[in-house]
């Protein structure tokens, strides 16, 4: 029973982990059935975040059929270092590599949203700010003290803190980050970047369940199969049992 409590302990902490930030999150409108929406989120995820995470499940052959693209188009434009169509997206960079550059081995991402969920990619994605203390002069409002640089700044800007004062209940006051601002502007307009990080949590979404629309074309299938033989059921029923008292 004790094992039990502990197993049941470990599996739901992430959870509370998560709930227990105090940042409000953004919700993002993603749908898996725009093509367009992915394929430009697969091109931002290969451009911007390839160079160090990984998406080691995902083939670009899957991607090329799911996101309606031509194989050799998928070759020309998300394929750079030689690999074939049936290869999995993989990086060069080694964990022994990212370890000494990063802290720690940049994760592999093909899952990252359904761990993370979309609203908590969108939101982080969209709030690093300056901050000279950290290695990479950036923090996050979602994650703080973030060990990875700000990979989209060149499109969105350079945003700094927004702090704002707040008296506790033993009287003292503190300056709490209450947002960001665009303090050098990048080259897309916020409503141009915020789309771009949309897309790209889409891909990500995809990623992490390349199957959902069949499944779900497949469920609804299915009940209508099931309430169909439901209505054929109870007729044989009623005919079975109508001499029956």
């Amino acid at each position: 029973m004790k094992k039990q409590l502990i197993a049941f302990l470990l599996l739901v902490a992430p959870a509370f982990v998560f709930a227990s930030g105090n940042v409000h999150l953004d919700k993002v409108d993603i749908d898996p059935a725009n093509q367009e929406s992915l394929q430009r989120g697969a091109r931002t995820f290969v451009n911007y975040c390839m160079g160090c995470h990984s998406a080691q499940y995902q083939r670009y052959n899957r991607l090329a059929r799911d996101l309606g693209i031509e194989d050799q188009d998928v070759m020309d434009n998300l394929m750079f270092t030689g690999e074939k169509l049936g290869d999995q997206m993989t990086i060069s960079m080694t964990p022994e590599m990212g370890k000494k550059w990063f802290g720690a081995p940049p994760p592999d991402l093909t899952l990252v949203a359904r761990v993370r969920g979309t609203d908590w990619l969108y939101t982080y994605l969209r709030t690093f700010y300056k901050d000279d203390t950290r290695p990479f002069g950036v923090n996050n409002m979602v994650f703080d003290k973030v060990g990875m640089p700000n990979v989209l700044w060149q499109l969105q800007g350079m945003q700094k803190p927004v702090y704002k004062t707040v008296t506790d209940d033993e009287g003292h006051e503190h300056q709490v980050l209450e947002g960001v601002e665009i303090e050098q502007a990048g080259s897309q307009t916020p409503a141009e970047f915020d789309r771009t990080v949309r897309d790209l949590v889409n891909f990500l979404a995809y990623m992490g369940e390349p199957v959902k629309l069949e499944r779900q074309s497949l469920g609804i299938k299915v009940m209508l199969f099931l309430f169909v033989f439901f209505i054929i059921a109870y007729l044989l029923k009623k005919e079975y049992w109508k001499d029956i008292h």
